[in-house]
């Protein structure tokens, strides 16, 4: 809902309007506006806050409780910026990356829990926010997940919050690092990202942000998917980086997680081959 200002100057406030996810994937939109001619106003979650601010254009990023915002003389929901801009296929502002990276110092951090990178580091992802109102068809139970934990990766759960039943699950796997009591906000998981492979992760705020960084991302969707990820494709012009695994008409993410073995295992070869000099 747009806030009524008395307009003063050529400001253009955007606001998220929707999940964590939709506000990493538009927030690209800032930039555009920016490059019409508009001094530009974030708002975003509170959580995105420190991630966001640096996005290029934008002159001022505001957590949403951050208090009143200044004048301005336009609004435009996040959400609706694609529209305003007219955007088609084709036109789809698709940086290979264009969220900030985060810091040096952070990444090494992480670098330093992970300890040798002797495996392929894979990070998951297998559910999102339970009071999503899809969350039943597009997350999984851990347990489902295992199916692809017998492979030779060093996987490391992106997992915050998981379910109770996941999270007793979760505490009997050692062979998954969970190290997410370190992440206190979205530039830390920017930053463990970063030091990561290959992240793969059903439809969440993490798969748009290891998109939004182009780092590669295997996203797992339903049968009946969200409608940024179209139809009948395994790529995404939203994100260079990623790739899409669909649920097949048995609505199942078994057979997803067995067809993303063969690939996953290919990735695997790929870079025992460079710890060996291989060419």
């Amino acid at each position: 809902m747009a806030r009524r200002r008395t307009a003063r100057r050529q400001d253009h406030p955007a606001a998220s309007d929707e999940g964590l996810g939709d506000s990493i994937q538009f927030a690209r939109y800032a930039t555009l506006v920016a490059a019409r001619g508009a001094r530009v106003i974030l708002e975003v979650q509170d959580a995105l806050h420190p991630l966001l601010s640096g996005i290029e254009g934008v002159s001022l990023c505001l957590p949403k409780t951050g208090g009143t915002l200044p004048v301005f003389d336009l609004h435009c929901p996040l959400s609706s910026l694609p529209l305003a801009f007219a955007t088609r296929l084709e036109t789809i502002p698709a940086a290979p990356a264009y969220v900030p990276p985060p810091p040096r110092a952070r990444v090494e951090a992480w670098e330093a829990r992970l300890g040798e990178h002797d495996k392929l580091r894979v990070g998951v992802v297998w559910s999102g926010n339970p009071a999503h109102g899809n969350d039943r068809n597009r997350s999984m139970r851990f347990a489902t997940l295992c199916r692809i934990l017998d492979v030779d990766a060093r996987f490391i759960s992106l997992q915050k919050d998981p379910r109770p039943e996941d999270a007793a699950s979760l505490r009997e796997r050692p062979e998954i690092v969970d190290l997410t009591a370190h992440l206190t906000d979205f530039v830390e998981t920017a930053a463990l990202i970063s030091c990561l492979d290959l992240v793969i992760s059903v439809d969440t705020s993490v798969a748009h942000l290891s998109g939004a960084l182009g780092r590669p991302t295997w996203i797992l969707l339903p049968n009946t998917p969200d409608y940024r990820w179209l139809l009948d494709r395994d790529d995404s012009p939203w994100y260079p980086s990623v790739r899409l695994f669909r649920q097949d008409e048995r609505r199942d993410y078994a057979s997803v997680l067995d067809r993303v073995r063969e690939p996953l295992q290919a990735r695997i070869d790929a870079f025992a081959s460079c710890l060996r000099g291989e060419k």
